[in-house]
Order: C-alpha cells, then sequence, then structure tokens
C-alpha cells in the first residue's frame, strides 16, 4: 500500500503504535527537557535534576519510562548512573522540533506554516 502520490510504502500498524508511545512519552514537557539535555551530552541524574529543574525522585522516574520505551540509555560509571541518548534519529527529531519552536518564538511573525513543514 502507498502513500498518495508519494511512492513511500505507509508503515506497519506496529511502527505507527511505537512511534505513537514514543512521541507520547516526549508529550510531557519534563521528559522532552530531558532528553534535550541529553541529547547535549550524558549526565547522572543528579545533574539532570539541576539542569531541568525537577526532583530528584520524578527525574529518575521519568529516566525510567524513557530508558523503557528505549529513548535513553545508561551505564554504571563507579557508583554513579550515567544517562545519554545514543540514538541519532531521537536526537535529531527532539533538536528539530524544539528548534523549530524556538525560532518561532524568537520571530513571532515567522509563518506557523514552517512547523508543518517538517
Amino acid at each position: 500500500m502507498t502513500a498518495g502520490g508519494g511512492g513511500f510504502e505507509d508503515p506497519s500498524a506496529e511502527v505507527l503504535s511505537e512511534a505513537a508511545a514514543a512521541f507520547g512519552l516526549l508529550a510531557s514537557p519534563a521528559r522532552l527537557h530531558i532528553v534535550w539535555a541529553l541529547a547535549q551530552g550524558e549526565s547522572d541524574v543528579t545533574g539532570l535534576a539541576e539542569r531541568v529543574g525537577g526532583a530528584l525522585p520524578a527525574v529518575s522516574q521519568h529516566l525510567t519510562k524513557l530508558k523503557l520505551a528505549g529513548l535513553v540509555r545508561s551505564r554504571r560509571e563507579g557508583r554513579r548512573q550515567v544517562y545519554f541518548v545514543d540514538d541519532a534519529d531521537v536526537v535529531t527529531v527532539v533538536r528539530l522540533m524544539v528548534g523549530q519552536l524556538t525560532d518561532r518564538a524568537v520571530q513571532p511573525s515567522a509563518p506557523a506554516a514552517r512547523i508543518r513543514g517538517l
């Protein structure tokens, strides 16, 4: 089955479901901020909590959800757990969306249609 005029195959229902779940997790401003921060470089939970302004237990819970979804990974460094995003596509999507919205906020006269051009 092809999409209208593009010649691309429509994704399977399973792929669409997985993508919707990932976007659902990123729909939380706190989790999006965490992924944004990790896209800039790895961090432990304490550093992330300080950066995103969240309580340590809440940031830890968000990280657990992001890890279960495969959006974030971690490794042990001594006694610390260090978190990172190693999926370039996730980083690209988050940077693109946040960057587009930041540009629009900085330039309020920019047409809203720019975001639809993704």
